[in-house]
């Protein structure tokens, strides 16, 4: 006679850790999907420092002169000057950035969900504390992130920084974290944070709320029902929403990222968020702050691939949990 041990330990992985597992399959599937939008990534961190009018302070003529090329122009360019591997330049950083930020909001989330929020008496979860609670973990997630994001984002610039007879900064991945901890401590690590949670918090409130609002407004106001493509058309604006209000902050981050520093890991371009802001639309104008915002745009888009549905991972982890078994 078999005992409930015996029978658990006989059950596939999957069920006996299903959150593991889940958590495991997603992150595969979203490596494969960071390796074929990669290069949408890249493109987009070069279009943010096209025309930066910062650097005519330091004067960097040639770089202020760039000219804004647009996203196509820019990847062929890119394919032209430096090669077509390089558009997958700073993608492993990017993967351990993936991991890190997908691990610590997942576990923020469902924390956030179980022990502060709680579920109602019929177990559904309402769109206010999915929206509070997305963002907070998307916050705290970027948080934890932060310096595989500014990795990746000096890595994104190092073929740019050849062509204009600068030297490379880093030898690679691990040799960029480690320069970085000795010229800034473990505070350079952390440079750019602030726009980088303020982007994670204005990028998860869009997705939520949008997709939601409009997955029910198509559902209650025309004859599509609750599939696929609904899904795809509430996704493609959630995303449009998403970009729209996280681009400015995606820009200031990246170019805060990005900046020269001098021996002791100090910024030479921007104080502060705030003063890169001021320098950007006063330097560029206001539409300085989306650059980039097409190829961001289309990235988004593609969470479709990593939860097998148009569903970004914000969108799909907290809708499983006000509908579960949909």
């Amino acid at each position: 006679m078999s005992v409930p041990g015996d029978e658990e330990r006989l059950l596939p992985l999957a069920q006996r850790w299903p959150r593991a597992s889940k958590f495991l399959l997603s992150g595969c599937a979203a490596t494969v999907a960071e390796l074929a939008t990669f290069p949408l990534d890249l493109t987009k961190t070069r279009l943010q420092m096209q025309g930066e009018a910062a650097l005519a302070r330091l004067g960097d003529s040639a770089r202020e002169s760039a000219p804004y090329r647009g996203m196509v122009r820019t990847a062929l360019g890119i394919v032209q000057e430096e090669g077509f591997l390089k558009l997958w330049q700073g993608v492993t950083p990017a993967i351990y950035r993936h991991v890190v930020y997908s691990g610590g909001r997942m576990v923020t989330y469902e924390h956030l969900r179980d022990v502060v929020f709680g579920k109602s008496e019929d177990k559904h979860y309402p769109l206010w504390k999915s929206v509070i609670g997305g963002m907070m973990a998307g916050v705290v997630g970027q948080f934890l992130a932060n310096p595989t994001d500014l990795v990746k984002v000096q890595m994104q610039m190092e073929g740019k920084r050849k062509l204009e007879g600068k030297p490379l900064r880093f030898r690679g991945v691990h040799h960029a974290f480690a320069k970085i901890l000795a010229e800034g401590g473990i505070r350079g690590l952390w440079a750019g944070w602030v726009p980088n949670i303020q982007r994670a918090a204005l990028v998860n409130m869009g997705d939520l709320t949008t997709y939601d609002t409009v997955k029910h407004y198509l559902v209650l106001n025309t004859s599509l029902e609750d599939n696929i493509m609904t899904h795809m058309l509430s996704s493609l604006c959630s995303g449009l929403v998403a970009s729209i209000l996280g681009t400015p902050a995606d820009v200031i981050k990246s170019r805060i990222m990005n900046q020269p520093r001098d021996k002791q890991g100090r910024g030479l371009l921007y104080k502060s968020s705030t003063d890169c802001l001021l320098q950007a639309v006063q330097g560029e104008g206001l539409m300085s702050l989306y650059k980039g915002f097409l190829p961001s745009w289309l990235r988004m888009q593609s969470g479709w691939i990593t939860h097998g549905h148009p569903k970004r991972p914000s969108i799909a982890l907290c809708e499983e949990e006000r509908n579960p078994g949909h």
